[in-house]
């Protein structure tokens, strides 16, 4: 996946312009993270915050929407080409003003466009 391709959902994803996502539950290639606090796309960076709930503390991830495999909208579900140590692993979300800060969205993408291919569960 390119670094350009990162912050846009593939085009078989299932996601459609205008949809909210929030609420949704959000599962890696190895089980569930968590669900969709709210997406944001400043500098044209489209992503998701997930809130992990106690799986990590109570703290948040945050997941670009190129990783995005599939979005099940009958069962209100995301899945993510990543596991969960990748997600859990990814440059720490601390603050709200991350959301917005170019350099922390491109250290995000960078990261999530390194990790190798991995086949996707089904939505």
């Amino acid at each position: 996946m390119a670094i350009d391709r990162i912050w846009s959902y593939a085009p078989d994803s299932g996601h459609t312009e205008g949809q909210d996502l929030t609420g949704y539950a959000v599962a890696a290639t190895d089980g569930t993270i968590g669900h969709v606090d709210r997406e944001a796309a400043p500098h044209g960076m489209r992503h998701l915050v997930v809130d992990t709930g106690v799986w990590v503390f109570g703290r948040s991830v945050l997941v670009p929407a190129g990783v995005v495999t599939g979005i099940d909208t009958q069962g209100r579900k995301v899945t993510l080409a990543c596991s969960r140590a990748d997600a859990k692993a990814a440059p720490r979300f601390q603050t709200d003003s991350e959301t917005r800060d170019q350099e922390y969205l491109r250290a995000v993408g960078e990261y999530y466009d390194r990790l190798p291919p991995r086949e996707t569960a089904s939505v």
